[in-house]
């Protein structure tokens, strides 16, 4: 569930190591799917001894994601959940800032290029050559970053465009496995939305907003809210550090993406934000968008081909663990607003070009009646 190609790819090696993580053997997902009849079904079926007839590729591949996701969710309940290891990555602690206004942006920036450029220097020193590499790319010029913590997993939040006469900010919240090892790809979905905004709109700015620990897409954590609660505080506190930066004018938009879409339902209640965006959504935890007690206008959106599709949208309390994040956020009971995201799968929806970023554009922008429905 993570954000662009945060979902560790390909799904069918996803489906793969789910099984390996439940604990049991599971089939590959190119063998022939069972009968889908419902989650509880789906899932006894994967141990199924009589293959069921041969269907197209696609098809079996869903199926059989849908029954080892509903796999991953039993199993939720008996193992630990417990944050996922990292190596000990040594890092300085993030740099002491003034508080952030427009006046003040500069010196942020520099004082968080001067701490990727020595996080780079202590990663070298510690022999993990990936993430020097990481740490000393965000230390380039012409980089901007708001926070920059390179210890553990890592955090960062970068700028894209002139922030502080902008007005209309994108936030992109991103879904599990989203780490300084794995930032750039979330960086290019920023900049793609950034370029298609400024075609039309100069004054507008995109943020990359990677300020909590994601969990692994396949991990206990990632079928619970429990980091989600952990980050919504720091993401309501950063929309209100924004508005102090580009002032109460400008429109914020907030662009969740999978687990991100968790993290942005748990912090919604009180968010001072004009679009709450869901993309490839496994659910928010909510029963239904009036559940989220937001002002936001709340959009919703799923290519036809993401995976998250096979996602139970359950949630139950089994041993004093809330599993799972129950309604589809583009199923008619959610009452989302639900545009169309064209066909792409779980890691496409910045794709440029697409149907999907063309629409969070417009949405952004404030252009609601030209935004295509789903």
């Amino acid at each position: 569930m993570g954000f662009a190609t945060g979902d560790r790819a390909a799904a069918p090696r996803a489906a793969a190591r789910v099984g390996r993580g439940g604990g049991r053997a599971q089939p590959r997902s190119d063998e022939p799917s069972p009968p889908r009849t419902s989650t509880a079904s789906a899932a006894s079926a994967v141990s199924a001894s009589a293959p069921a007839p041969a269907r197209p590729p696609h098809r079996r591949t869903h199926r059989w994601r849908r029954a080892t996701l509903a796999a991953l969710i039993t199993g939720a309940v008996v193992l630990p959940l417990s944050a996922a290891t990292h190596a000990d990555i040594p890092a300085p602690a993030p740099a002491t800032l003034a508080p952030l206004t427009a006046t003040t942006l500069d010196e942020a920036y520099s004082a968080n290029r001067a701490n990727a450029a020595e996080a780079s220097r202590m990663a070298a020193a510690h022999g993990d050559d990936a993430r020097a590499a990481a740490d000393r790319a965000m230390a380039a010029p012409s980089r901007h970053f708001l926070h920059f913590d390179g210890r553990g997993s890592g955090q960062a939040t970068e700028v894209f465009g002139d922030l502080a006469h902008a007005d209309h900010i994108a936030v992109l919240v991103p879904g599990s496995d989203t780490s300084l090892d794995t930032y750039d790809r979330f960086r290019r979905a920023a900049a793609a939305l950034h370029e298609q905004l400024t075609r039309t709109d100069p004054h507008t700015a995109v943020i990359a907003w990677l300020g909590y620990e994601t969990p692994a897409t396949i991990s206990p954590a990632v079928t619970t809210t429990a980091r989600a609660d952990r980050a919504a505080p720091r993401l309501r506190g950063f929309l209100r550090q924004l508005h102090g930066i580009a002032g109460r004018q400008a429109t914020v938009s907030l662009l969740c993406h999978s687990y991100g879409s968790v993290v942005c339902a748990r912090a919604a209640t009180g968010l001072d934000a004009t679009d709450l965006v869901l993309l490839g959504s496994p659910g928010t935890g909510a029963d239904d968008a009036a559940a989220l007690h937001t002002r936001a206008r709340v959009w919703a959106a799923r290519g036809s081909d993401d995976w998250v599709a096979e996602v139970p949208h359950v949630r139950t309390d089994l041993f004093g663990i809330t599993v799972g994040f129950g309604t589809d956020p583009v199923s008619p009971a959610f009452g989302a607003q639900v545009f169309a995201a064209g066909d792409g799968g779980h890691s496409d929806y910045f794709t440029p070009g697409s149907v999907s970023l063309t629409n969070l554009a417009r949405i952004v922008l404030g252009h609601t009646s030209e935004v295509t429905r789903a």
